[in-house]
């Protein structure tokens, strides 16, 4: 039994071996698989998977070869306790990219899942003088491994923030990705940070909208937005990612940069990779406004690996495989831009990681000979795929290629005019391969490259020489340049030394730059030659530099700076040594453009003067340029704060400092200026010199208040002034306030008023006293008399009765009156008042239980004056003492008392009061008792309530009832007149009682009554019933016949729903050959049968019913066959054309055959040929004529016709003749090598897992003295390919 289960790792298969699994077991799963790699050859690849399961599952490793059970190549580990499992797989060749799977079992079950390697062949040197030294240096390579990237740790404060900017839908997602768990503690702590953010985003920003997170455009572009209405234009924005400050500019040249539109500020991130995935977040100076966050699922992926040309023989199957950095399900394939469907004809394949996709071409013919390639919407990679034909057609196959060669030349990214692949997502600076000749022509002559051309870097006006070197000669050869041949008038020489060719440019110049190639017979050879220059400046702009640049204040700057450079350039601005960046309007702006640089300040300050460097960087180089900006402005005021001293008679003292920035001009002199206070004239009084910073005003009146400020002029005018506080200049002496009048009496013909004298300086001889008077609430003060009076009492007249007013004093010397005292109290001129009289109905209006309201009349104005206010006093029912219930009196006629025992009776009274004194109280007579008043109950229901209400089974049903009544009654509710089932809840709080159904089913439909019930047993109810009802079933199988002709009649067997009494009817849908969809032919019918009319001949009709009631449709019923009438047409025969397969049968033959070996002893020998015949021949391996079946020593395998004899470790005994003997039912075929063994040291390689052919590389070269030219033919040396 093997059932499979989902994982919850995409890519991860599960399949449970028993029917149940017990209690605190499970099957194994993945909580970690490995990942697709894509490493160079001699690195060390390594998967890791974490595997999961109870009991611990055993985890095993495998490739589609088989197991991996050599130690020295693969390791396999996990430690214990851990359920990390590792597989290492030591020293990567190609023979290593393959498919690999993990597969962990217990008892339960077993879970598999696969990861691709893909081994990228490194580059084959050129050979080293000293063979010792390369491999010294080949070591050493091998030993370095790049240090392990750090876990990326988010800081928990960076998801708070970016939750108090995501949407509240997305706040769940968030939280189950950083582990928070606590959801609502979480919406309250983001409650508390949302107040202390908008705090401190208040000191820099009046506003924050329209934010807009993080999206990926079609372009590949990441951008978020956001609106900002920022209290200062200057105030400085960042951008930070994961918590780390990033730089951004302001045009698309910088990954990272910001475009800003008024108040929408836009930050954009391009080029995008999995490590621009994480937090991003935007600041005010310090404060953080907005957060947000790059998915990695977001990134669009990148090609890893990219397709390759592919050839095969003219029928047979061509496979394309391409790896990208993350799954893309919407990858396409096509061929010569159609899209391509998977077919018998297209086989496509994609790794259980998504990660690589493959693309089987079946049968392969001519015409599907082109262009592949396979996009993902923004990147493409393409490659050709090359039809050839067998050894009997090579003069067609010859002129074929040709035909390919000159269709595909010409194209940039994809094929040169020799037919070389070159993929638009492989680096302009890869080396050449040995072997990437067209067509694999390589491999039908024995002549190739000993060495291929390299790359070259030279800088502008040296010289470069381009050489290459063949193993045979094939003539002088061609040169070409970007696919054009070139000649000696092109300013290159041509040299030819033996079987080294060489390319000589004496001065190389921008324009000869581009892609060399060297063709001589079928071999061909490419490179890059790339010239560097740094950029230039000319002299004269130099020149001009030297000078300072002079400009005012508030004046734009533009500095722009041509260049020359045949490379791009990056231009970076400095001042003063710091980097030049602006983020506003009004801050630097800097500017690249086709071969120039330009520095622009919107509005110069003195801050922007200094030194100004550019520096101009290309990869042929860098150079700078420097200027000197001075920007004059006018002075800054002088450093005070100003002394004002008081030089009695010599007048008032000025002193203060020079400015702390005198514009870049110098002071020529300050001018003082004098202000009188209560005006606003600013009267000048004079110059100080530029050396002097005092100045005495001796114009100055005593006893009067002045202020001063003083400005630095220099050439471009004054500047800001300094200002100093107002200054009494010392006066003679005069008297002192006196005290405030005290009112004696007060009537409506006057008002008497006593005070007492000034003390002080100015006092001693005080001639009299002027009084003034005033209405309250008015500024205006009117005196009384005209002559100071002598005496401290005076009786003021003539006064408006009713109104109140309000008196001071002024003391008069014989040198002047001197300070008004302060005011009096107010008071009316008015005779006294009489007591008010007692209130009047007096009552209770409310009470509850801690309150009583009141309310009454006012007092009878017979009885007495009005009443000016109220005091409202309690007693206990067990108390004799009045207690007042507030502080003061109050206003109104009405009054709450609060904070009452509930239930306590007490006895109330209140009294009138007024400036004339208190009323006589006024009483209730009854006890009032501290409880609310009843309120009979009532349920609050109106026209829209409804009596009946229909659900459907499944569905939660909440009825809420409002009601009245004080106190609150009992509540009960009852079903069909009976107490309420166990799972049906309800709810009574504030007036309002709630049923509540949380699944409704069909026992639920009944009478639903709820009754009120006072304390004293008084009862009211409400009722309204619930019916639960189902959507009804499907009709039962349709029948049809014909009863007239024309028509036909369908019958179906009833609902079931309808013997139980449910009301229901049927629709009927009709679809016939000649209209394809089902269209509706009669609705709304009680009975189970329907007639169709207009039934044609040759048409199919298919029938299917429907029952509907007030909750839906049920599923539909279809006819088993369609209703047909056939028509009568007369018969044809049709011959079908006889064909006879072609005999594909043929003898064995061998494709590539053996070559010799000579090997130190040691080393593995790996023989290899291809053969080829129909039926598939069977090869058996020979040697000196001796079968090798069934020996130990050796094994041998057959892959796909490509036979291989192995034999790990050569001795001297294994030196013999080798033969492959291919033999099917037509014939046989035999190909034979010769294999020497020599025993002067062991192979250095061994032991390394690689193959033995590249163990000969560390042969010393005088190893071959001594052996046959035919043998040394075979053998491979250091940089020739197998």
């Amino acid at each position: 039994m093997r059932k499979f289960r989902k994982s919850h790792i995409p890519g991860v298969s599960i399949w449970q071996l028993v029917e149940e699994i017990p209690e605190g077991c499970s099957t194994p799963d993945f909580e970690q698989k490995p990942v697709t790699l894509a490493l160079p050859e001699g690195k060390n690849a390594i998967f890791r998977a974490v595997v999961c399961g109870e009991p611990r599952p055993e985890v095993h490793w495998q490739n589609s070869k088989g197991d991996l059970s050599d130690s020295s190549k693969y390791k396999i580990s996990s430690s214990p306790g851990s359920k990390e499992h590792v597989l290492q797989i030591n020293k990567l060749t190609g023979e290593d990219t393959d498919l690999y799977r993990c597969t962990a079992v217990n008892m339960y079950g077993e879970a598999t899942c696969s990861a691709r390697l893909t081994v990228i062949e490194g580059l084959i040197p050129a050979p080293f003088p000293d063979l010792r030294k390369e491999l010294m240096d080949f070591r050493k390579l091998l030993k370095k491994r790049a240090p392990p990237a750090p876990e990326k740790k988010i800081d928990l404060e960076q998801v708070w923030q970016l939750l108090m900017t995501a949407d509240r839908k997305d706040y769940e997602q968030i939280c189950m990705k950083y582990g928070i768990v606590d959801y609502r503690g979480m919406l309250r702590k983001l409650q508390e940070m949302k107040k202390e953010q908008e705090d401190k985003m208040a000191q820099y920003i009046n506003a924050i909208s329209s934010l807009r997170h993080i999206r990926v455009t079609k372009e590949g572009i990441a951008k978020f937005d956001l609106e900002l209405d920022l209290k200062d234009s200057q105030s400085k924005i960042y951008l930070y990612k994961d918590g780390e400050m990033i730089p951004y500019g302001f045009n698309n040249q910088t990954k990272h940069c910001l475009r800003r539109l008024g108040k929408r500020y836009e930050f954009q991130i391009q080029d995008l990779r999995p490590e621009d995935s994480g937090i991003y977040q935007v600041k005010v100076e310090d404060a953080v406004v907005f957060s947000t966050e790059l998915e990695a699922s977001a990134i669009p992926p990148r090609v890893v690996v990219p397709l390759a040309e592919t050839h095969c023989e003219e029928h047979g199957d061509a496979v394309f495989e391409c790896t990208f950095s993350s799954p893309c399900p919407s990858a396409a394939w096509h061929f010569r831009h159609r899209l391509l469907h998977p077919s018998d004809k297209y086989e496509v394949f994609v790794s259980p990681d998504g990660l690589t996709h493959r693309l089987v071409v079946r049968g392969a013919r001519f015409s599907d000979m082109g262009p592949y390639s396979l996009g993902t919407g923004l990147y493409t990679s393409s490659a050709w795929l090359v039809v050839e034909a067998g050894k009997d057609k090579d003069l067609q196959s010859t002129s074929a290629d040709h035909q390919l060669q000159s269709r595909r030349g010409g194209k940039d990214g994809s094929l040169d005019i020799y037919g070389e692949r070159r993929d638009a997502t492989q680096s302009s600076t890869s080396r050449y391969k040995p072997g990437t000749g067209s067509f694999s022509k390589e491999a039908r002559g024995r002549c190739h490259f000993s060495q291929g051309l390299a790359d070259m870097k030279v800088q502008q006006g040296e010289a470069a020489t381009l050489s290459c070197i063949l193993t045979s000669d094939l003539g002088p050869g061609t040169w070409f340049k970007d696919g054009v041949k070139l000649t000696a008038q092109d300013g290159v020489i041509f040299k030819q030394d033996g079987l080294v060719h060489s390319l000589f440019i004496a001065r190389v110049q921008g324009t000869q730059a581009g892609r060399y190639t060297f063709v001589a017979g079928d071999q061909q050879s490419e490179a890059t030659l790339t010239v560097q220059d740094s950029p230039t400046i000319a002299p004269d702009v130099t020149e001009k530099l030297r000078e300072p640049l002079v400009v005012k204040a508030g004046k734009p700057v533009t500095v722009k700076i041509p260049f020359q450079s045949h490379l791009p350039v990056q231009a970076a601005w400095r001042k003063d040594g710091a980097k030049v960046v602006g983020s506003g309007d009004k801050e630097a702006q800097v500017d690249l453009g086709d071969r120039y640089t330009r520095l622009c300040l919107p509005s110069t300050g003195r801050k922007d003067s200094g030194q100004y460097s550019v520096t101009l960087r290309s990869e042929g180089g860098s150079v700078q340029a420097e200027l000197t900006l001075k920007v004059i402005d006018k002075p800054d005021p002088p450093q005070g704060p100003m002394e004002v001293q008081d030089c009695q008679r010599a007048g008032v003292c000025l002193r203060w400092r020079p400015p702390r920035d005198d514009g870049g001009q110098p002071v020529e002199c300050y001018v003082v200026e004098r202000r009188q206070a209560g005006r606003s004239t600013w009267l000048k009084v004079g110059e100080a010199p530029a050396d002097s910073t005092t100045f005495t005003d001796a114009h100055v009146e005593p006893g009067r208040k002045y202020a001063f400020r003083v400005r630095a002029v220099t050439s471009e005018g004054a500047g800001e002034a300094l200002e100093s506080e107002e200054t009494l200049v010392a006066p003679e002496a005069l008297p002192k306030a006196p005290s405030a009048p005290a009112i004696l009496s007060a009537s409506s013909q006057g008002i008497t008023l006593t005070w007492t004298a000034p003390r002080g300086p100015g006092s001693a001889h005080i001639l009299g006293y002027l009084i003034e008077r005033r209405k309250k609430g008015s500024n205006t003060w009117t005196a009384v008399n005209d002559q100071p009076v002598p005496e401290r009492r005076w009786t003021v007249v003539d006064l408006r009765q009713g109104c109140q007013y309000e008196f001071r004093v002024t003391a008069v010397a014989p040198l002047g009156p001197g300070e008004p005292g302060p005011p009096s109290d107010a008071v009316f001129a008015r005779d006294p008042m009489r007591p008010p009289g007692p209130v009047r109905n007096l009552q209770v209006t409310d009470t509850s239980n801690t309150s009583i309201t009141l309310s009454w009349a006012g007092p009878d104005t017979k009885d007495g004056d009005e009443a000016q206010g109220y005091v409202v006093e309690l007693c206990g029912s067990d108390s004799l003492q009045w207690l007042p219930c507030h502080a003061g009196t109050v206003p109104v006629t009405t009054y709450t008392a609060k904070g009452l025992r509930p239930g306590e009776g007490y006895f109330v009274r209140v009294t009138a009061v007024n400036e004339g004194g208190q009323s006589q109280p006024t009483a209730l007579d009854t006890l009032v008792q501290a409880m609310p008043v009843t309120v009979c109950p009532k349920f609050l229901v109106d026209s829209s309530t409804k009596d009946l209400l229909t659900v459907k089974v499944g569905d939660t049903v909440r009825v809420p009832i409002s009601f009245e009544a004080v106190p609150m009654p009992e509540v009960t509710w009852l079903k069909d007149g009976l107490p309420l089932p166990k799972r049906s809840v309800t709810v009574t709080k504030d007036g309002l009682t709630q049923l509540l159904i949380p699944v409704a089913g069909l026992s639920d439909s009944g009478l639903y009554t709820v009754v009120l019930r006072t304390l004293q047993g008084k009862e009211v109810a409400h009722s309204f019933r619930i019916r639960v009802a189902v959507c009804p079933q499907a009709p039962g199988p349709i029948h049809l016949q014909e009863n007239v002709p024309g028509t036909v009649t369908a019958e179906w067997e009833p609902s079931p729903d309808e013997a139980r009494g449910v009301p229901l009817h049927y629709t009927v849908f009709t679809r016939s050959s000649a209209h394809g969809p089902w269209r509706e032919a009669a609705d709304r019918i009680h009975t189970n049968r329907f007639t169709l009319l207009g039934v044609l001949p040759g048409h199919e009709y298919h029938f299917r019913v429907v029952a509907k009631n007030e909750l839906g449709a049920s599923k539909p019923s279809y006819t088993s066959q369609p209703w047909c009438i056939p028509r009568q047409r007369d018969r044809f025969t049709v011959k079908a054309q006889s064909y006879r397969e072609p005999d594909l049968s043929q003898k064995p033959r061998f494709l590539v055959g053996l070559r010799s070996h000579l090997l130190p002893q040691g080393c593995e020998c790996c023989m290899s040929c291809a053969v080829q015949g129909s039926p598939r021949p069977h090869v058996t391996w020979f040697k000196n004529d001796r079968s090798l079946e069934g020996n130990p020593a050796v094994y041998s395998t057959d892959l796909m016709g490509v036979c291989s004899l192995t034999i790990p470790s050569v001795s001297l005994k294994d030196s013999g003749e080798y033969k492959a003997v291919a033999e099917n039912t037509l014939g046989q075929a035999v190909s034979t090598a010769t294999l020497i063994v020599i025993g002067n040291g062991g192979c250095p390689g061994s032991g390394t897992g690689r193959r033995a052919s590249r163990a000969v590389t560390c042969l010393p070269s005088g190893s071959l003295r001594g052996v046959p030219r035919g043998i040394q033919r075979g053998v491979r040396r250091p940089g020739l390919s197998a």
